[in-house]
């Protein structure tokens, strides 16, 4: 199962994901069957468009058992958040904000 949630993106991406998972609550896709190959490519447009839009966040995780805790997580955009490994598992811990992002 692929999951992708979005949050304050552009339309743009909402219409992408509609095309290709089911759109379960707003802002929130899936698709029980994704292969490697669609998801990567999903994941690539998504990280283009967000480079070149910005704005809001996208999340998608899937099941992976070689990853820590059996999830794999792919990030962009804020919260502010980073993903990091312990004890075999994903934990999430917010960036510290740098002088000119705490303006």
């Amino acid at each position: 199962m692929t999951v992708i949630v979005t949050r304050d993106v552009a339309a743009r991406f909402r219409g992408f994901l509609a095309s290709c998972m089911l759109e379960i609550g707003p802002g929130v896709y899936t698709s029980p069957r994704m292969n490697p190959a669609v998801r990567s490519r999903v994941w690539s447009v998504l990280s283009e468009w967000f480079g070149e839009l910005g704005g809001g966040s996208i999340l998608m995780t899937w099941r992976d058992p070689q990853a820590p805790g059996g999830q794999e997580v792919y990030t962009l955009g804020y919260p502010n958040y980073e993903m990091y490994q312990h004890d075999g598992i994903f934990l999430a811990r917010k960036r510290a904000l740098t002088e000119t992002e705490g303006v």
